[in-house]
């Protein structure tokens, strides 16, 4: 039984998916850490008011960066592969988001002034909101890399940025300075990391000169964001489904639920990482099974990767469940020392949002991506609706995370239906994962009432280890649909 498992353990980590996906889990992995932890510092180096404060600030910025970017990286890596004059396209791309992010920073500051009264809240988020600019910037160079396969300088250059600004909040142990003054510095920061992007990460084909006589003409805008609505939308709304619960919170419940729910969701964004990196080698798989044409090995390939996405958000969930009511007061000082329980609560959605994020690049691959949109889109409104009707029971932060929850549970619902509708899975499959998934996180939760964590924790995945390797992988798939055609829908 050892000897199987140390092949089922090499075999794994000698596959193409785990072998492409590495050092983009390294790198982002090193990066979210070293963030972490300078929201660690800051946590505890001021009050929960000043901190909720540039934690609002910092959700307004990346609610509207997140738009300012008009999702046009995947057109630019598209097209820079086929078009000729290769700095035209380039100063016309960066331009476009150069344009972008100063009409968005307008929209910053007259948010700033719309949602709130509080001067230094005001202050903070106009300041906050220059990062915008930056980003927009960052994001177009950001994409060149990836069309030329340069990602290299993306990743060393962020990594810089990480360490300034890790290097910020240490500097609060020695010389303690205002929230005002950290979020100057962090600008600052931000301005340096551009400006090595515009001499190093970019090959030197992005200058001042360039992008000041390029002329850019609106119908150019028009017809390139109208041609990529589908990707801005879902783009967006990825990140402004995060950002507007925070948004909600800071109108309506206490500073301090700002906190619980910022400290809570930075844990989330690091059990992301790994599903995340790994989609990126799992799509292009996808897409190429389904240009193959042949139905079984794209359902193959999908309901094997789906077996270890079900497997990571009940393992994600279960560590968070038994360990984070010590982990996160530990880590973020006696003030948070009922975060736990909201972190508990918000990795409910942990338990479904790998395989939601694998359908939706399945979906993707099969060219429906309007479908993903409008399934994005009715998930980020449901998630305001509950949320909203939630809180005529009980206005809390529990109402909150429950509204993710379930607005994110429609959101599978109704990428399973599809999935069944054009052949790839079958409702067998579907009711087995909600079941077995149930099944096994409930089962926790109940003997967490009788055991104590570390016991509990290691007993559980022990026996699903020894589960694991006594019966064939084959057998413990989700069924997949079976049709008599050999080609894809």
């Amino acid at each position: 039984m050892k000897n199987m498992l140390m092949q089922r353990t090499v075999s794994l980590f000698k596959s193409r998916l785990i072998k492409n996906s590495f050092w983009g889990i390294a790198a982002n992995g090193l990066q979210s850490v070293l963030l972490s932890l300078f929201f660690v510092i800051i946590a505890r180096k001021y009050a929960t008011g000043e901190f909720a404060f540039f934690l609002i600030a910092n959700t307004i910025y990346t609610f509207l960066a997140a738009f300012s970017t008009l999702g046009l990286g995947q057109w630019f890596t598209r097209e820079l592969v086929d078009v000729e004059d290769k700095q035209e396209l380039v100063s016309r791309f960066v331009k476009i988001q150069l344009y972008s992010g100063c009409f968005f920073y307008v929209c910053n500051i007259g948010v700033a002034f719309l949602l709130y009264q509080d001067t230094l809240l005001q202050s903070l988020i106009v300041l906050l909101g220059v990062n915008i600019i930056f980003d927009n910037i960052i994001y177009a160079i950001k994409s060149l890399n990836v069309a030329e396969f340069n990602q290299n300088k993306t990743f060393i250059i962020l990594i810089i940025d990480s360490v300034l600004k890790f290097a910020i909040g240490c500097l609060l142990f020695v010389f303690p300075f205002s929230i005002m003054t950290l979020s100057v510095l962090l600008i600052a920061v931000r301005f340096i990391t551009l400006n090595f992007f515009l001499s190093i990460g970019s090959s030197k084909t992005i200058s001042l000169r360039s992008l000041w006589n390029y002329p850019l003409a609106w119908h150019e805008v028009k017809k390139i964001v109208f041609a990529n609505w589908p990707f801005i939308i879902i783009g967006s709304v990825s990140i402004a489904y995060w950002r507007i619960s925070n948004i909600i919170i800071s109108k309506t419940l206490p500073l301090a639920d700002v906190a619980h729910f910022e400290i809570s969701f930075r844990v989330f964004s690091i059990a992301q990482i790994l599903p995340l990196i790994v989609s990126m080698s799992v799509f292009p798989a996808l897409v190429q099974q389904y240009k193959t044409g042949v139905v079984q090995d794209f359902r193959n390939y999908f309901n094997k990767v789906f077996n270890y996405y079900l497997l990571f958000g009940l393992f994600t969930y279960t560590f968070i469940f038994s360990f984070a009511d010590t982990l996160i007061p530990w880590l973020f000082g006696s003030a948070y020392n009922n975060t736990g329980m909201y972190t508990k609560e918000m990795f409910l959605t942990i338990l479904i949002f790998p395989t939601a994020l694998l359908q939706a690049n399945a979906l993707v691959a099969m060219n429906m991506e309007r479908a993903d949109m409008w399934f994005n889109v009715t998930s980020l409104i449901l998630n305001i609706v509950f949320c909203f009707a939630g809180f005529l029971f009980m206005k809390n932060l529990t109402t909150v995370n429950l509204a993710i929850f379930f607005s994110f549970l429609v959101f599978h619902i109704c990428q399973d239906a599809l999935l069944v509708r054009k052949g790839i899975i079958t409702i067998a499959h579907v009711l087995k994962f909600y079941v077995m998934t149930g099944l096994l996180a409930g089962a926790y939760i109940l003997l967490s009432y009788k055991l104590p964590p570390v016991v509990l924790f290691t007993g559980y995945w022990l026996l699903l280890g020894l589960a694991f390797v006594k019966f064939p992988a084959s057998s413990l798939q989700l069924p997949a649909a079976r049709k008599p055609e050999n080609s894809l829908p």
